[in-house]
């Protein structure tokens, strides 16, 4: 589902059941850890150790990070698997072994790692401190993050001047101006920025599933999956929507789950972001997933389907000037693309994500006294009726306009009207629904364009 226009309205689309035997063996991540501090004489290398283990504290791992050369990222993965006796015997002979200067001295505890960072001085390590339960699918547990951490790595005398220098301060307090105990969310065992069906499809390595567009801590993270060659130490943090709720019907529960995954590319305030960029990522682009299953006890086969949509700005060039004594500012098409070279590339990787076709769901303006929206609404048109051209009947683009401001004034007509576009929408694509092995996947997408 692709939405252009209006004001960022998404279809809601209810979906059709289908039984499913979905495996629980998707990725492995370390449930918890425990952060300690190592500490060596003056002079010496000092080194952080950061133990994890899985959710049945049956595996048990180390992890060390230097802190004494704070110019680079280095961490150490010890290969070994321990029991928990193992684990904290290792420990022991650690702390005794440097006894005279201290020992080991707990420092704190997360759920995860965010990622490192680094401004002007040492690098530092961002922690999911608490988190809480927001839903799960299939029994993996989706959570968000209530409290998280910044810890400096270095522990280098070089660098205690420019730790706590003024435009280092600063650049410390933009980034944790970035609140994530608001609209992240993450899971430890299902792929959360992933759609359902490729989850169920694909057979990715963790590393793959942070290239994505929708993990927001993909740079942060970088460092230490390089390091490590995989993601065990580190979360995916997901920025968008999460609810779930349960509804019954006919004696049988299902859950309702809502996801709204937001890309990290061409991400910004209204306004200030618009229409779309040379590699053809538009503003605010959304992937919207509604997911219904059947809730089943533990081990037994449970009835699952998905549907996704997508919503973005217009995928042209375009822009609005921002000014406080104007609330509606003129739109203005900011650069000449004669071939919409943009506009395709923006249209391919919809393709290469869902699949044919693309339904486009135009929801801006159809008549204005002076024109605005129109502008976008007829350049919109030119562009997909030029594309069209080169493509195949089977793989054209389908466009429908539909004023949705016209139509909203009567809000029973406008839930008819939607009902007869996801009508449409689902007979071209199809629904994904899952068995053991799935012999029905959707193909296509439809989108909306917005203004946002």
């Amino acid at each position: 589902v692709h939405c252009v226009g209006g004001y960022g309205l998404g279809l809601l689309f209810v979906n059709v059941l289908w039984r499913s035997q979905a495996s629980n063996k998707w990725c492995f991540h370390f449930h918890y850890t425990i952060l300690m501090q190592h500490l060596y004489f003056p002079g010496v290398q000092q080194n952080f150790y950061m133990i994890g283990r899985d959710k049945n504290q049956t595996v048990w791992r180390v992890l060390k990070i230097h802190r004494l050369d704070s110019s680079e990222l280095t961490i150490l993965e010890d290969p070994t698997t321990y029991s928990e006796f193992e684990c904290f015997d290792l420990l022991r002979r650690i702390h005794d072994g440097n006894r005279s200067t201290g020992g080991l001295n707990f420092v704190t505890a997360c759920y995860g790692i965010v990622g490192f960072v680094k401004f002007l001085g040492p690098y530092y390590m961002l922690l999911i401190k608490k988190r809480r339960k927001i839903g799960a699918i299939c029994g993996h547990n989706i959570y968000a993050v209530t409290k998280s951490e910044m810890i400096p790595i270095s522990n280098s005398p070089d660098q205690s001047n420019v730790a706590y220098s003024k435009n280092e301060k600063r650049y410390k307090k933009l980034l944790c101006a970035v609140d994530l105990t608001k609209d992240f969310f993450f899971s430890y065992s299902y792929n959360v920025m992933h759609s359902l069906q490729r989850n169920l499809r694909k057979n990715e390595t963790g590393l793959g599933h942070y290239e994505t567009m929708f993990v927001w801590n993909e740079f942060l993270t970088r460092g230490i999956r390089n390091n490590l060659n995989n993601t065990l130490w580190t979360v995916a943090l997901v920025y968008g929507f999460f609810k779930q709720v349960k509804l019954s019907l006919s004696g049988r529960d299902f859950m309702f789950t809502l996801i709204a995954r937001r890309s990290r590319h061409y991400a910004g305030t209204r306004y200030l972001k618009r229409g779309v960029n040379e590699k053809g990522r538009v503003a605010n682009d959304v992937e919207t997933e509604q997911i219904v299953f059947e809730d089943v006890p533990e081990g037994c086969p449970t009835q699952i389907s998905s549907v996704v949509q997508n919503r973005g700005s217009i995928p042209l060039f375009w822009s609005q000037e921002t000014s406080r004594l104007n609330l509606r500012p003129d739109i203005i098409l900011s650069k000449k693309d004669p071939n919409y070279d943009a506009t395709r590339l923006h249209f391919e990787n919809l393709v290469r994500r869902y699949g044919n076709p693309i339904i486009i769901l135009n929801l801006i303006k159809r008549c204005e006294k002076k024109p605005r929206e129109t502008i976008l609404r007829a350049e919109f048109a030119n562009s997909i009726r030029f594309l069209n051209k080169s493509l195949t009947e089977e793989d054209r683009l389908r466009f429908l306009h539909w004023d949705l401001s016209r139509h909203s004034r009567k809000a029973t007509k406008s839930v008819a009207v939607l009902g007869r576009v996801a009508d449409y929408a689902l007979n071209l694509t199809g629904i994904f629904y899952c068995q053991v092995t799935p012999n029905c996947r959707p193909e296509g997408l439809l989108n909306l364009s917005c203004l946002v």
